[in-house]
Formats: C-alpha cells, structure tokens, sequence
C-alpha cells in the first residue's frame, strides 16, 4: 500500500485529470474515431487510477499510465462492439438464409459484409495540424454543427469542462446545455463527420468557433467556475499555447494575432492576481510590480500587427482593452474613458449582455457612475443575467460606490450565493462585511 490518505490520492488523480484529460483524449478520438469511446475510455482510466495508485504508488510518468490504460480500455470497447456486430450480421444474414431457403432450398448462401461499416480516422495528411487538441478543436468545429454545439463540444472534450460550466458560459440553463451536447454527439455519429484535418482552404471559415473556444479555455482557467482553486494555470497556459499554433497556421488572420494579444495581456497578471493564502486579488488591489512585461510586450506588438491589417474585430478590441489596463502604472492612471470608448465599439462588433455590463462599469469608473447605474438597471431584466453572479456583483459595487450601502448589500448576497468560486465568493463575502460594519 502506498503511502498518503484517500483525499491525498484523489487529488494527485484529479490535478492529472485536469492537466492531461484533454490532450490523452484527442489523442484517443484521432487512433479510435470514436467520440464516446475516447471519453469512456479516459474515464476508466482515471477510475482505475482511483483504484490502483493508491495501492502501487504512483507511476513514473503518470500522463503515460492513463493513456496506456485508457487506450487499452478502449480496444477493449471495439472488440466488444464488433463481436457484437458480427453476431448481429451473423443473425440478420441467418434469417435472409432462412426465408430464401423457404421459398428455393437451393438458393446460396449471402456473405457476411464488414460489420462495423464505419469510417475509420482519416490519413490524409496531418501535418498542417501538429497538434491532437488542436486537430479536434477544428474537427469540432464542423459547420454542420451549430456555432453553440461546435464550442460547447469542443470545451467539453478537451477542455475538460462540465457541463454546468459550459452552462454558465452560455448563460444558460444545465439541462439545455446537456441537450446541445448530446445533439451534438449524435449530429457526428449520424452524419458521419470524420475525424480528419480540413483542408487549409477550410481553416479560415471555422476560425471563429475556433477563436471562440480558445477564449472560454482560458477564461475558465483565469477564473474558474467552480472548485477549489480560483485560477487554473494550465488551462490558461494550454489556450496560449494552442492560440501560438493558430496564428503559425493562419498568419494573416488578424484576430487570430488578436486573440493571442488578448490572452498573454491578461495572464501578464497572473502572479499578482493570488495572495499567498490562495485568496484572489482585485486589480485596483495588485502589486503591478509582479506583472509580467515580456507578456505585456509581446502581447502589445501582436496586437499593433493585427490592428495593422485594417480588420478590427472583437478580440482586437478586448486587447485593447486589456492593453489600457496593463499600461496604466497604478489604478488611478488607468485611461477609463478610453476603456468605456472601446467596450460601445465592441458592443457593436459583438454586442451582447456581458459587454454592456463591462461597459456600464466603465462608464462608472470614468466619473459618470449614474450612466453606468442605469445601464445595469436596464440589465436587469434580462434572463440570460439572472443567475450570472458577475452581473450581481458589478451592480453591488456600483451602488456601494454610489453610497446606495443596502442596495448593494442585497446584490453582493445575491452574488455570493451565485458565485461558486471560493476564492471569488470570499472577496465578495469582504466587501459585504464593510457595508455590514459601516452601516453599524
């Protein structure tokens, strides 16, 4: 028996799960075609984990040991599935011969066709793809999908994502998002997209499902939607290092640049972003000393690249954005009203509830914090922000700012109860707690 608890244990296997579960799946779907059996195959294998490393200690290579043993589970399935194919040809073709057999005794026997009848994975050429994750991301992103199923699926398999997470970055009940996924699961299946690399002709068409994914993976991974840690680093390092890839393939894609731009100015915070108990830190609150300025660099001259081909779109203009922050000294420099320009030109490039509710913050932070009031008072209507614990806790800051202190006692509860992000919950539980004691 190894040594360390049960709860010891789980999270080793967990911390592999999270690191690893997306690459050892595309690995599995490019060898297997096979999208449920690639997932059920990794699962086992991480069940198996669960079970055996406790009791033979953990592997050298531990990545190795779950795609060995995924990958053994896995042919186990398809031997399984095509005995059960053949039995079922064997079967039909038995009862063909029986019922000619009725009607001519001397009619011939029929062959047995291939069972299985399924398209294995394509050979063509994958070099333009180096990469599994990336290969499936763009296979994901087949257009006989639906925008919303192409992204969805594609963080639910490599981005290790659960479906309430996925929901909550659609602003969208659970239960509609585990339909999407399961629709989207039987549109492959039925309609027997293969798992192969577009043709490069292809590549610019899907880029945008594509960019869409990249960005969700890395915001789940700045700010995590649920469990104990609050940032997820290798999700957010994965995106980047897939959104690198991106642009080496499409080099004249401007909001490939863009996105990439977008993603290396915001983890350019990430050491600043934690306090050494593992507690989040506000920006307004961090040391700027701590952030990254070979990320900042980098990330403002791919963004003053993009913004040179004369196609801004909207990761164009959240680097921007992102840019304004991270070029501001301390928090009273920051440029806000160049901020809240951006956020009304990225509200018509992409207008949607979240950007408004940006936007309305940084109305407010520019001096005009009734406009931004009155901005989240129209939002307040809309379904979609609801149960988006973000939108509670901006309109609670506003309306703290304002001095409106019971108003926005009610907002942050109803934000703490949203959030399920402890170390976002707990800021939010502080900043509660001064409202509380002020108004003593």
């Amino acid at each position: 028996m190894a040594s360390g608890s049960a709860t010891d244990w789980q999270a080793t296997v967990e911390a592999v799960f999270r690191e690893e579960s997306g690459r050892i799946v595309a690995t599995l779907i490019r060898q297997t075609g096979d999208f449920e059996v690639a997932e059920e195959s990794v699962q086992d294998a991480f069940l198996a984990a669960l079970e055996r490393w406790p009791r033979d200690g953990l592997p050298r290579n531990p990545a190795a040991w779950i795609t060995t043993t995924a990958r053994n589970r896995a042919l186990d399935r398809l031997r399984r599935a095509q005995r059960f194919a053949r039995r079922q040809a064997a079967l039909h073709a038995l009862a063909a011969a029986e019922s000619a057999e009725a009607a001519d005794p001397f009619a011939g026997r029929s062959g047995l066709a291939d069972p299985t009848g399924a398209d294995g994975p394509s050979t063509e050429s994958e070099a333009a793809l180096p990469d599994d994750r990336l290969r499936l991301i763009f296979t994901c992103c087949h257009p006989a999908l639906s925008p919303e199923a192409r992204v969805a699926l594609t963080l639910r398999t490599l981005g290790g994502l659960q479906t309430p997470e996925i929901a909550r970055a659609f602003l969208v009940p659970e239960a509609t998002m585990a339909q999407r996924l399961v629709r989207a699961k039987r549109k492959i299946r039925e309609a027997r997209i293969p798992y192969r690399v577009p043709p490069p002709e292809v590549l610019p068409a899907r880029l945008a499902s594509v960019l869409a994914v990249l960005y969700l993976i890395f915001n789940e991974g700045y700010l995590a939607s649920g469990g104990e840690a609050p940032i997820r680093r290798e999700l957010c390092a994965e995106a980047i290092r897939l959104a690198r890839i991106v642009v080496e393939l499409l080099p004249d894609e401007p909001e490939a640049r863009g996105l990439l731009a977008l993603l290396l100015l915001h983890d350019a915070r990430r050491e600043a972003r934690q306090a050494p108990d593992g507690s989040l830190v506000l920006l307004e609150q961090q040391d700027r000393r701590r952030w990254d300025r070979a990320a900042i660099a980098e990330g403002s001259a791919l963004l003053a690249e993009a913004l040179a081909a004369g196609r801004p779109g909207p990761y164009q203009v959240q680097a921007a954005i992102a840019a304004a922050h991270d070029q501001a000294a301390t928090p009273a420099a920051t440029d806000w009203p160049r901020i809240a320009a951006l956020y009304a030109r990225l509200a018509i490039l992409a207008p949607s509830p979240v950007v408004e509710l940006n936007r309305a913050v940084a109305l407010a932070m520019s001096g005009d914090l009734e406009a931004g009031l009155a901005i989240l008072d129209g939002l307040g209507g809309d379904a979609r922000l609801a149960a988006y614990h973000p939108f509670h806790a901006a309109r609670a800051d506003l309306l703290r700012r304002s001095g409106r202190s019971a108003e926005a006692a009610v907002a942050y509860r109803r934000a703490i109860r949203l959030t399920a992000n402890p170390a976002e919950a707990a800021v939010l539980r502080e900043r509660l707690a001064e409202i509380e004691a002020a108004g003593r």
